[in-house]
């Protein structure tokens, strides 16, 4: 159970990239594509909704959903929260923003792979990434 709370807090900290309302403006991508959207953590663990925060042209991540052996102590209270707000487009497909988790700040970005991937990656101590699917 611990194991899973570290990789639901690693996804938290990566996808760490909130909710606010969208607005009419999409971030450029190099194929037109946006990672506005909802995602899935490639284990089915959590569920995530990605769209545009501040003036339109930023991206923020919430918690929106976990699987019923995800739903412990330690994870519950992250649910419907942001897990990152106001990540700043850096070059086509990519966004890098300040991720608040458990108390500290660390840096992430978000990498739109494709239509239906998008890879997250933070640093605290060591650096991990992962990869989420996109789901209608």
């Amino acid at each position: 159970m611990m194991h899973f709370s570290k990789k639901l807090a690693a996804a938290a900290l990566l996808v760490a990239l909130g909710v606010a309302p969208a607005f009419a403006a999409t971030p450029s991508t190099a194929a037109g594509l946006s990672p506005v959207g909802s995602w899935e953590t490639s284990t089915g663990e959590s569920r995530y909704k990605v769209s545009l925060c501040g003036d339109g042209t930023a991206l923020c991540a919430k918690l929106t959903w976990l699987r019923s052996d995800a739903r412990t102590p330690d994870n519950l209270p992250y649910l419907n929260t942001y897990v990152l707000k106001g990540a700043q487009q850096t070059r086509a497909n990519k966004w890098q923003g300040t991720v608040a988790f458990q108390g500290k700040s660390v840096g992430g970005s978000l990498t739109l792979v494709s239509s239906d991937t998008i890879r997250l990656s933070g640093c605290q101590v060591l650096c991990k990434s992962l990869e989420f699917h996109r789901i209608s």
